[in-house]
C-alpha cells in the first residue's frame, strides 16, 4: 500500500464538526468511527470483513437478527441517545458512524496484509458492505436540515471508503442492499471490476408480505428494477432471498426465482426465517398492530421452527431445480438444523447430513 493515498477520484471531505448536535438523539452521528473489521459469519461465504457505517437500521425489518447480535451489548452508550430497549427500538435509530480517513486506512491496511492462510476461504478476501445495516438506507430526520447533512454524510462515509479501497488495496467489495439509492454510485462499483459484486435483499416479490415484514423498506418491486438497473450497466450481480417467511411456500419461491433469473444472478442465497432473540415478538406485534394474522405457529416449539425450515429450504431447493437455477442455489441452513435432535427425525439421516455439509461448505461464486 502506498505511503500516500490519494484516490483517483477523490471527493470533497465532510467535516463533521459543521454538524453539531444540541443534545443526543436516536437518529444522529455515533462517536465511533467507521473502520473495516473482520466479521463472524458461520456457514455464510460472504465475506471476511464489514464495513458497517451506522448503528441501527431505518428499514426497521421486523425479523432483523442484529440487536441482539450486535446492539444488545452497546446499552450505555445507546442510552445516551435515548434508545432503552435496542430490540424493541429497532428502526427507530440510526446513529451514523463518523468518518477518521487515518483510522480506516489503518483497518484496509490490516485487512489487506492478513495472510490468506489466516482468511476462511468461503470469504473470497471481500468486504461487505454493510451486514448490520443497510449502506443505502434512507435515514430519516424530523428536522430536513439536520437529515440532509446525516445523508451526505453516510454518502461520502461510503464514496470515499470505495474509493480508498480500490486503489489502495486488492481486496474485494460485496455490496448487499434493500434500497434503489445504490443507483447513484453504479459508475463507482464499475470501476472495481470483477473485484466487486452488488446483491439485493429480495425474500419475496409479494409487496404485502413485505410491508409486514420490512414495513420501511423499499417494495421488492423496486429492487427488482435496482437489480434490473444494475446488469444493464454491466455489474455483476447476486440476490439474497433471505429471509423467506413462513407465508411463502413454493409458489411462491417459484415466483421470486423467475423474476430473478431475469437478472442472471452469480449466486442466489436462500435461508429461511430464524428465531433470535426477540424478533419472533416483534413480527408478532407489528402483525396485530395491523390485524394481519401470519403463520407463527412455526415458532410456538424449537422442533416446529425446524421442521419449517427444513420444509422451506427443502422447497426451494425443488423451485431452483424447477427453473434450471439449482446450480446457482447457494442454501443457508441454520447450525440448529444439525443437533442431534434434528437429525434423528430425518428419514434419510446420512443423505440429509451430506447435504448440510455441502451448504456449509460451499465457497460463494466469484466472477475472475
Amino acid at each position: 500500500m502506498p505511503a500516500t493515498l490519494t484516490a483517483r477520484n477523490p471527493i470533497k471531505v465532510i467535516n463533521h464538526d459543521l454538524f453539531p448536535s444540541p443534545e443526543r438523539e436516536p437518529v444522529d452521528f455515533w462517536d465511533v468511527p467507521a473502520t473495516i473489521q473482520p466479521n463472524n459469519f458461520i456457514h455464510k461465504s460472504l465475506s471476511n470483513w464489514s464495513f458497517n457505517i451506522a448503528i441501527g437500521c431505518s428499514h426497521a425489518c421486523r425479523f432483523c437478527y442484529v440487536p441482539s447480535a450486535a446492539t444488545i451489548k452497546m446499552g450505555a452508550l445507546l442510552e445516551r441517545h435515548g434508545i432503552e430497549d435496542p430490540d424493541a427500538q429497532w428502526g427507530e435509530y440510526v446513529l451514523l458512524r463518523r468518518w477518521d480517513e487515518k483510522k480506516f486506512l489503518s483497518s484496509l491496511r490490516a485487512a489487506e496484509e492478513t495472510p490468506k492462510s489466516q482468511l476462511n476461504p468461503d470469504g473470497n478476501r471481500a468486504i461487505m458492505y454493510c451486514s448490520t445495516t443497510d449502506p443505502y438506507q434512507t435515514i430519516r430526520h424530523p428536522n430536513p436540515i439536520r437529515q440532509r447533512q446525516l445523508m451526505a454524510a453516510a454518502r461520502y462515509l461510503i464514496t470515499r471508503s470505495l474509493e480508498l479501497i480500490r486503489d489502495h488495496s486488492s481486496l474485494r467489495v460485496r455490496i448487499l442492499t434493500r434500497s434503489p439509492l445504490a443507483k447513484q454510485d453504479f459508475d463507482l462499483f464499475k470501476s472495481f471490476g470483477s473485484r466487486l459484486l452488488f446483491g439485493m435483499s429480495l425474500p419475496t416479490m409479494r409487496n404485502d408480505l413485505a410491508r409486514i415484514y420490512e414495513p420501511h423498506a423499499p417494495a421488492p418491486s423496486k429492487r427488482l428494477e435496482t437489480l434490473a438497473a444494475a446488469k444493464a450497466s454491466g455489474l455483476n450481480v447476486y440476490v439474497a432471498i433471505a429471509p423467506t417467511y413462513p407465508e411463502c411456500d413454493v409458489n411462491d419461491f417459484r415466483n421470486t426465482l423467475e423474476a430473478i433469473r431475469e437478472v442472471d444472478p452469480i449466486t442466489i442465497f436462500h435461508e429461511p426465517i430464524n428465531i433470535r432473540a426477540d424478533n419472533v415478538m416483534r413480527i408478532a406485534s407489528h402483525a396485530r398492530s395491523l390485524g394481519i394474522k401470519l403463520r407463527s405457529e412455526v415458532f410456538a416449539t424449537r422442533e416446529a421452527w425446524q421442521d419449517y425450515a427444513i420444509g422451506a429450504l427443502g422447497a426451494m431447493k425443488q423451485a431452483a431445480k424447477e427453473i434450471g437455477l439449482a446450480k446457482r442455489l447457494h442454501s443457508w441452513p441454520d447450525k440448529a438444523l444439525g443437533t442431534a435432535n434434528v437429525l434423528a427425525r430425518q428419514p434419510n439421516r446420512d443423505a440429509y447430513q451430506i447435504g448440510l455439509q455441502r451448504a456449509w461448505q460451499r465457497i460463494s461464486e466469484w466472477p475472475e
